[in-house]
């Protein structure tokens, strides 16, 4: 009875079951209309390459969007640095070495197409060259008395009683920092009256300038070349380019910057120019052959100042030395120095709006999304070179040096005398009016592009200031300082002894001793990551929960 009774249970279960069945489908096809889960065309899921090239391609892809997403600045630069440890490889690009043909590395490694400085033909620029003249009368005799005073100045310098003798080049340093300081309260105490964008301006005096990137389209080192043919699967691809990491080093004489940006001289159309992408010269060597060093540091991007909400962001006019040129031998030849002064042009101001750019969210993984102005003067106290460059792009690595369009520009004057020289009785002889109108053309360059917020800042989705957690917002500022600091680490990185190298991986003679170094326990050094440290323990008398609270013995880290 009890066997009969389960069977008929089951029996009349199935049967409700079916008879469900009809409606059901009834109920969904009447739920989505017209719709089929059969599609008339068949739809496949996207085939992915999943060669090794590929995918170390769609990683990095997924390592810049997540960089992108970041919500804060100094976070994002933390990301940055988040592979490294110990800090990248870089090229040191600076403002004192320019080795002898170095124009075409400065161009391919800041995308950077080179043109001369036009003069104001149209009306409009006629109308301010005529406003121009009455201003040259106003500060002629100001900037002679400037150029005079910093002289006079530098002179009774060498006659105290402890000044030490230096060489020509700092020499040279020491009286254009003079000269440029004198030279600009001048022009804006005779400018600011009708200019009152210079009223605005804030002024450093050398202020630290530094920038990173990473640049594609070099030839991968022999060691590298090596390594990947010893690999099955890489040694097709031995001999492909790689990338490049450079980090600039500078300090100027003198940066203004101003709230608001410089007005574009390059429409957008004619920045997306793949043809003339192209014919941008490429240096595809190691920089190292022309004479650069290559050095270990974390990645750092420091425009002079620390960032702020509203304040003046923007660089407006730098000026830079070329003390360091006139050691130049003159075997390298007639235009050699003038291609030295475009290409520490170019790095510089590539470097210091890139820098700015960062403090907005960008960097040379995460394209711009507006074009960026600067303008730049190269003077020894008595030559002055004019430069405006404008940036357009920053996306310099991997494919991107052959696949992006656009180009950043740079314009600028050969070197312009100001006067011939000071006579023994301290007066300016040969005052040159043309190259002080020039300087005041640069002057009167009046920044008008304001932007919002959202436009200014559009991979900016939060402030450090923001965050309710103050550990966390410690934590982010201690951490962004120390890496813009270039401070070393508590621990060297880990050294191969030659000794180790000659008696324990060349010639393995010390069978029997412990294994304990790095090497020995195949351990790479380089690939410990910026969060791979001991944690900072925390007292039990100031541990939060309590004196017994374990779970918060050590500080809590917050890495993006």
């Amino acid at each position: 009875m009890l066997k009969l009774s389960r069977v008929n249970q089951l029996r009349a279960s199935s049967l409700r079951f079916l008879a469900a069945q009809p409606q059901a489908q009834a109920e969904a096809a009447s739920g989505s209309g017209t719709s089929n889960e059969n599609s008339p065309e068949p739809e496949y899921p996207p085939i992915r390459d999943l060669t090794y090239k590929a995918v170390k391609r769609r990683e990095a892809g997924d390592w810049h969007e997540e960089i992108r997403k970041v919500p804060t600045v100094e976070e994002k630069l933390i990301k940055v640095n988040m592979p490294r440890y110990y800090g990248y490889k870089v090229v040191d690009f600076n403002d004192n070495k320019i080795p002898y043909n170095a124009l075409p590395v400065t161009q391919h490694y800041t995308r950077t197409v080179l043109q001369e400085l036009p003069l104001p033909t149209t009306d409009e620029g006629q109308k301010s060259e005529s406003s121009l003249d009455s201003f040259l009368q106003a500060a002629r005799n100001d900037v002679i008395d400037a150029l005079e005073l910093a002289h006079d100045f530098y002179n009774h310098q060498a006659t105290l009683p402890d000044f030490v003798p230096s060489d020509s080049v700092t020499r040279e340093r020491q009286l254009t920092q003079v000269i440029v300081e004198q030279v600009n309260r001048a022009l804006q105490q005779v400018l600011s009256a009708d200019y009152p964008h210079l009223n605005d301006v804030e002024v450093d005096y050398n202020p630290r300038h530094e920038a990173f990137w990473a640049v594609g389209g070099v030839d991968a080192p022999k060691n590298v070349q090596n390594s990947k043919k010893g690999r099955d699967w890489q040694k097709d691809d031995a001999s492909d380019s790689v990338d490049r990491l450079v980090q600039y080093t500078g300090s100027p004489y003198l940066a203004l910057r101003h709230r608001q940006q410089l007005c574009p001289w390059m429409t957008e159309k004619e920045s997306e120019n793949i043809e003339l992408a192209r014919q941008l010269p490429r240096f595809k060597h190691d920089a190292r052959t022309l004479g650069y060093r290559t050095t270990y540091q974390h990645a750092v991007n420091v425009p002079g100042y620390w960032p702020s909400a509203n304040g003046p962001n923007f660089g407006l006019l730098s000026f830079q030395s070329r003390a360091s040129l006139q050691t130049r031998h003159k075997a390298y030849g007639d235009s050699d120095f003038q291609e030295a002064l475009n290409a520490l042009a170019i790095k510089s101001s590539y470097a210091w709006l890139l820098a700015q750019a960062t403090y907005n969210g960008f960097n040379t993984y995460n394209d711009l999304t507006y074009p960026m102005n600067t303008q730049t003067v190269i003077t020894n106290g008595r030559e002055w070179s004019f430069y405006e460059y404008q940036l357009n792009t920053l996306l310099l690595h991997g494919n991107q040096v052959d696949e992006n369009p656009r180009v950043n520009s740079c314009r600028g004057t050969p070197p312009l005398p100001l006067y011939a020289e000071i006579s023994e009785k301290g007066k300016c002889v040969d005052f040159n009016d043309a190259t002080l109108k020039q300087l005041l053309r640069v002057y009167t360059n009046v920044p008008k592009v304001e932007r919002a917020a959202n436009e200014l800042h559009p991979y900016v989705t939060a402030r450090t200031t923001d965050y309710d957690n103050a550990q966390q917002r410690d934590f982010i500022e201690k951490t962004f300082k120390h890496l813009s600091s270039k401070r070393p680490r508590h621990l060297e990185l880990p050294e191969i002894y030659l000794w180790e190298k000659l008696y324990k991986i060349d010639h393995k003679t010390r069978a029997m001793e412990a294994k304990r170094r790095f090497f020995e326990l195949d351990i790479n050094p380089w690939r410990r990551t910026l969060e791979k440290h001991d944690k900072e323990y925390v007292p039990r008398a100031v541990r939060p929960g309590g004196r017994k609270n374990r779970e918060d013995r050590f500080k809590k880290t917050f890495y993006p």
